[in-house]
């Protein structure tokens, strides 16, 4: 058995540990871990509004894409190994390359400005 195939069964294995039951839905380390995907990609659009709010115009904030990209980190490993879903996957897979896009962006014209 080859190194990726030992470390692909280990996450999974992890990504299956019961963890009980509450409010009738069966819980697991999986499921925690999507639930903190979709928690922190809904997050982010929460940030976006309270820094509108406070700079009275419409602006995304640097922690909107980290934020971005944690959730859909979350989410992959989700589906990825939890799932097992690609439709799931490619839904997230996009969201998450414009984000880091879009922080390389954030970055480099932060760079030119100084």
């Amino acid at each position: 058995m080859s190194f990726f195939s030992l470390l692909h069964a280990e996450v999974v294995s992890f990504f299956n540990i019961p963890l009980g039951h509450f409010w009738g839905i069966s819980l697991d380390s999986g499921k925690l871990v999507g639930y903190l995907g979709a928690a922190l990609f809904s997050a982010r659009w929460l940030l976006q509004m309270g820094a509108s709010k406070i700079s009275g115009k419409p602006v995304l904030p640097r922690l909107f894409w980290y934020v971005s990209i944690a959730g859909s980190f979350c989410l992959l490993s989700y589906f990825t190994f939890g799932k097992n879903d690609s439709v799931g996957i490619l839904s997230n897979l996009f969201p998450m390359s414009v984000a880091v896009y879009n922080l390389y962006l954030d970055f480099s014209h932060r760079k030119k400005m100084k």
